[in-house]
Order: structure tokens, then C-alpha cells, then sequence
């Protein structure tokens, strides 16, 4: 008898395994990710060297499956940053101070509602909501007081803003000025990804087309203003906590990132002038292996667009560069010390799939604002996995994972079958005003949830290994009397400020606004005179409507 070919010896061990099945029987029938692809019992080697330029690469090199550096984490650990921001300029700029302190090594600003929307601390709709899931920023003045003895040159700072970013951008420009720090020497990131929010998250002011308007504005302001800023960051994050799975996250991601490549085509930008500075926003969720391929996909198809949809020339513009926050949905306010564990395992998906930013949540979040200690822990988590694990001294240390590589080709090819059925709505607006992404999101929100309460997705804490009389840990509050506080600054603003040259900066934003003028430079003139976040918004408003829900 000759010697048993591979094949031979596999289907030898399979038909073992299957006898012992008999006796002892898998804990399921069938395996599979958040995103329902099969998980099979054993991955095995592929026929792939021929194809392993084509679909892997060299970490450096396109199509960037490996990493969008060629020695990652060896020469330098991704930017802790820590998304911060409660109650008043005052207070995040303490919490910001001691996070720097503790070894942040970046900046991420989370500001309340009404700014968010566009409103004033005082005006009605702000009532109740003041500094209570961020920092309350109404003028230039909070602004300064936001990033007091904060260097700017030297600390890069991410704002997640949506609909209102260009006039807080603006403010960020203005207290550099008054720092002494060149625009050019700025470096950062605002979110200013507004098609999420009509699919996911709902911050939304302006209706689409002036709201791509102001986004465009932005990228063709900050190519010659700011050359070292990222002009948006493309969130997935937000629609896989409105429970989208793993491949819909990516999917729909790079569904609205084309269409804002192909808006800025349309305004007349050359594709290299901007790409390279667009950067991406993703959840690390707790399937370990199926977020790590999620991350390693995500690369590889978004250079394939780059290259092969929009002809880009500069390899900056084939490589997806991405900021990963741990997932906020899978905190549980049950046993919340278990989300130190599950914050932990996410983290660490995030750094092997090769993020080039990371925030770790707060073991209390799902309770109320972290407090410092609990904040102290999330960055320390971060901290342990850089310098103690070992896990950063390798490029792309999961890369070859016979698993890891089958999970990375089937995420692509499902990413890909979305984005054709995208391209058939006439792209990613003509799909979200037509329903179909938030029926996508809603439909695996809804089974996620099925499982849950079937117990098919076991929750520690939540759903099983309960506790009886479950201990809560002290928790942040925010002090009501902040919106009287803001109020009363906005108050005092107004009698101090040169109300005259408000009026006309306003007047000329307005005039702008009509025409298709770059609005950016009117809207930093208006901030520099002190006009508030509020009486910006609300000309804009005047010029472009607002956006209702049908």
C-alpha cells in the first residue's frame, strides 16, 4: 500500500471524530458568527500560495490585509484615546488633564445632545439635556476653556460631531490661532459622517444634500488648511449598535464612504487631493475571531474601491485607517465588573486586526458617565495589552490562521454582495431614503435580540450565571445645575461680545449659504466674532431647511 495522501488522512480523522460524536456530541448543532456564516469543525490548509500577493500582500502594501504599516505595532502602539466629555468645559478639561496624565496619548471630545443638534444650553429644546452625555459647547469661549493648557501642536484630538462639525471644527481652528499654533500643524479627526445618522443614530439637522454640501466644504477647506487632519471618519460604530452584525457594518460603511468619495468627485476635488485623509470609525464586538477578520476584510476591499472603482493613484488613498471603540451595546449594568473581561477580549480583536486608534469602555458605562477610577482601568486595559502581552511584536501575528483567513474571504465576499445590491438602489442615499439599509439593521437587531431571550446567545450575568442582590458600583452624576451654569455664560456672552460684527458675520454666511461658495471660512469668521454654536446653526437652517422623518 503506498502512503495515504492528505485527503485520505483527513477523511480518516473525520470518520474518527464522528464515531466519538456519537458518544460525546457537540454543544450545537450548527456554529456560526453574529453575521449567520457557518463555522466548520476544522479549517484546513488552502491551494494558496499563488494567491497570496493577490489577496494578503506584505503589511504595507496593497491591498493591505496585513496592516497599512509595514512593521505595525513594532515601530510604534496604536493612539490611546479615550472618548471623554460630561457637564461643563470646566470639568472635561480636569478629566482630560488626567487621562494625559495617566498616559492617554490622544484626545476624544463626546459632546452633549443639544450640541449635537445644533441648539444653544438655553434654548427650550436644550432643557434637561445639558452636559449630560458630553460637554456643552456653545461659543468659542467653552472652546478655550475646553483645551486651557492643552497644547494643540502636540496632542492630536478626534470630535465625534456630526451635523453642526464644520462650526465646531472652526472653534478648534480659532483657540489654536489664539495658542499660536498654525491650522497646519493640527492634527485630529471630526466624525462628520451625517449618512449614519439617518440610517442609525439620528443627529441629523440639515437634509442630505446641503448636509453633503457642508461635508464636501470640508475636505476641499482642510486639503490646503489642514493637511494633517482626517476630515471625517466613516462609522460603522453607530450601526452595529443599532444592531447590525459584523458584515452589514462594513457593508454599509463603505456604502456611505463611496458615496461621500463620489460627492467630492462631483464638487470637482481630484480623488488623491482628499482620500488620504478619509479615516474610518468600527466597532470591536465580542465575536473574537469573526472581528479580527471583520477588520483585515474591511482593508483589503476598501483598497480594491480605491484602486479599481475610483482610479486613485496615491497608495494613502487605498489604505483604510481606523479608529475602534469596544462595543457600548454589549455592556451589561448586570455584574458590571464582567465588562472589564469583555472589554478586554475586544480590545484585543481591535489591536490583532490592527486598529490605529482604540477607546476601551468603562466597566460602568452601562450605568451612568464613567468615573475616574473606572476610566483609569479602561486606559490600564489598553496599556497591559501593548507592553505585557506580546501580541504587538509581530505584524499581523493572526495572518496565515487557516480560520482566520476562510472567515476574512467569506466576510469580502458577503461585504461585497451588499455593496451590488447598494449600487442597484443608485447607491447608499438612494438606499436609506428608500428603507433599505435600516430594514437590513432592524431585521439582525431583532434577531440578535430572539436569541438572546431564547438563551441561544448566552450573556454572562444577563441572561444566565445570574447573582442574587448584584452589587452596583458608585456611579458619575452629572449635576443638574450645569444648564443654568451655560445658560448664564451664554448671557453674559451676548452682553460682552461685539453684537454688531455678529450680525454681519451671520449676514454673510447667510449670503453664502445661497450661492456655492466654500462656507467654511464664513463659518470661522462668525466663530472668531463669538457667535454661538446656536445663532450659526439656525441661519443654516433658515437656508436649508431641516430634515423631518416621513
Amino acid at each position: 500500500m503506498g502512503e495515504q495522501t492528505f485527503t485520505d488522512q483527513y477523511q480518516e480523522w473525520k470518520r474518527k471524530t464522528e464515531k466519538l460524536m456519537s458518544k460525546i456530541p457537540e454543544r450545537k448543532e450548527q456554529f456560526e458568527t453574529s453575521s449567520k456564516i457557518p463555522i466548520e469543525r476544522l479549517y484546513l490548509p488552502e491551494q494558496q500560495t499563488e494567491h497570496y500577493i493577490e489577496k494578503l500582500g506584505f503589511p504595507g502594501e496593497y491591498p493591505y490585509t496585513r496592516g497599512i504599516q509595514p512593521t505595525m505595532y513594532r515601530g510604534r502602539f496604536w493612539t490611546m484615546r479615550q472618548y471623554a466629555g460630561f457637564s461643563s468645559a470646566e470639568e472635561s478639561n480636569r478629566r482630560y488633564k488626567y487621562l494625559l496624565q495617566q498616559g492617554q496619548t490622544g484626545l476624544s471630545v463626546a459632546f452633549d445632545l443639544p450640541t449635537q443638534i445644533g441648539y444653544d444650553s438655553d434654548d427650550p429644546h436644550a432643557k434637561g439635556e445639558v452636559g449630560k452625555v458630553g460637554v456643552a459647547i456653545d461659543s468659542l469661549k467653552d472652546m478655550e476653556i475646553l483645551f486651557q493648557d492643552i497644547p494643540l501642536d502636540k496632542v492630536s484630538t478626534s470630535m465625534t460631531i456630526n451635523a453642526p462639525a464644520a462650526i465646531l471644527l472652526a472653534m478648534y481652528i480659532a483657540v489654536a490661532e489664539k495658542q499660536g499654533v498654525s491650522s497646519k500643524a493640527l492634527s485630529g479627526t471630526i466624525q462628520n459622517d451625517i449618512l449614519k445618522e439617518y440610517i442609525a443614530r439620528g443627529t441629523y439637522i440639515f437634509p442630505p444634500k446641503p448636509s453633503m454640501r457642508l461635508i464636501t466644504d470640508i475636505f476641499q477647506y482642510c486639503s490646503t488648511e489642514l493637511p494633517k487632519w482626517n476630515t471625517i471618519s466613516i462609522s460603522g460604530y453607530h450601526i452595529r449598535e443599532a444592531g447590525s452584525t459584523a458584515v452589514q457594518e462594513v457593508a454599509f460603511t463603505l456604502a456611505n464612504a463611496i458615496a461621500y468619495v463620489e460627492s467630492a468627485i462631483q464638487a470637482g476635488l481630484h480623488v488623491d487631493d482628499f482620500a488620504p485623509r478619509l479615516a474610518f470609525f468600527f466597532n470591536a464586538h465580542n465575536q473574537f475571531f469573526e472581528e479580527i477578520a471583520k477588520f483585515r476584510a474591511a482593508r483589503r476591499i476598501w483598497a480594491k474601491i480605491m484602486k479599481e472603482r475610483f482610479h486613485a493613484q496615491n497608495p494613502k488613498s487605498m489604505q483604510l485607517r481606523f479608529h475602534t471603540q469596544t462595543a457600548g451595546s454589549t455592556l451589561t449594568a448586570q455584574q458590571p465588573d464582567n465588562n472589564i473581561v469583555r472589554v478586554a477580549l475586544q480590545a484585543l480583536s481591535a489591536v490583532l486586526g490592527g486598529t490605529q486608534s482604540l477607546h476601551t469602555n468603562s466597566r460602568d458605562e452601562a450605568l451612568a458617565l464613567p468615573t475616574e477610577a473606572s476610566a483609569r482601568i479602561a486606559l490600564r486595559t489598553q496599556q497591559i495589552i501593548a507592553n505585557e502581552t506580546g501580541v504587538t511584536d509581530t505584524v499581523d501575528p493572526l495572518g496565515g490562521s487557516y480560520y482566520v483567513e476562510a472567515l476574512t474571504d467569506s466576510i469580502e465576499k458577503e461585504v461585497w454582495s451588499y455593496l451590488q445590491k447598494i449600487d442597484e438602489f443608485g447607491g447608499a442615499v438612494a438606499a436609506i431614503e428608500q428603507g433599505y439599509i435600516q430594514r437590513e439593521i432592524h431585521k439582525a437587531a431583532y434577531d440578535y435580540q430572539r436569541d438572546i431571550e431564547s438563551g441561544k446567545q448566552i450573556i454572562v450575568g444577563l441572561n444566565a450565571y445570574q447573582i442574587e442582590n448584584d452589587e452596583k458600583p458608585e456611579i458619575y452624576r452629572v449635576d443638574p445645575i450645569v444648564g443654568e451654569i451655560q445658560a448664564q455664560k451664554l448671557k453674559e456672552l451676548r452682553k460682552t461680545r461685539d453684537n454688531d460684527a455678529v450680525n454681519q458675520r451671520l449676514s454673510e454666511l447667510s449670503q453664502a449659504a445661497k450661492t456655492n461658495e466654500n462656507l467654511m471660512p464664513y463659518i470661522l469668521n462668525a466663530v472668531k466674532a463669538y457667535a454661538t454654536l446656536g445663532e450659526i446653526t439656525n441661519v443654516l437652517r433658515e437656508v436649508f431647511g431641516e430634515y423631518r422623518l416621513n
